[in-house]
């Protein structure tokens, strides 16, 4: 599939399987990722890989933060069960500073484009996935699990895997209209 390809017709995968990315794969992940878009180089981002065991932990993190935030049992089920959807997650937290030229926005925004990039190095290679966020992003017992300092924000689970179903539909110019208006 080339770039461009890859690029129109990409579409998030939420029923993911073994085998996840690994050895080189994901070595090509996590390189795509650092070369997001980055003004002044602060490389403001963390990667977090979530496989195995891993994925136990997560699964407490979660769960003790819907618990903290008085969530009801079908949300903190949810919040427990939702590491294993998939055989792999890599978290994002956009490690921000104050810096003179280079307000906090631009840093998620590059942290953002990190986990763009590496869906896009995912499905290049045969993988897919989906990126998750939702309300325990902000909760501080998922902060203080990936060890986010006070600007630090997490700016979302990239859910990887094998697809089960097959993505479809290709996105055409008229699909665009409302989305794209000429100035």
């Amino acid at each position: 599939m080339d770039a461009l390809e890859l690029l129109v017709n990409r579409r998030s995968a939420s029923r993911l399987a073994e085998p996840a990315p690994a050895g080189e794969q994901l070595e090509n992940i996590l390189r795509a990722g650092m070369r997001a878009p980055d003004h002044g180089t602060l490389q403001p981002w963390h990667f977090f890989v979530i496989e195995g065991e891993g994925r136990e932990r997560f699964s407490q993190a979660l769960e003790q933060g819907a618990i903290a935030a008085g969530e009801e049992e079908k949300a903190i089920e949810k919040a427990r069960t939702s590491p294993f959807r998939a055989p792999m997650i890599i978290a994002v937290v956009a490690k921000c500073e104050e810096h003179h030229k280079v307000p906090q926005w631009e840093q998620l925004l590059s942290a953002g484009c990190a986990v763009m990039a590496m869906q896009m190095a995912a499905l290049a290679q045969g993988f897919n996935g989906i990126w998750r966020t939702g309300p325990l992003t902000d909760s501080p017992v998922v902060r203080q699990a990936f060890g986010c300092r006070e600007l630090d924000r997490i700016v979302g689970f990239l859910y990887l895997g094998t697809p089960q179903l097959k993505a479809s539909t290709t996105v055409t110019v008229a699909d665009t209209a409302p989305f794209v208006t000429r100035f």
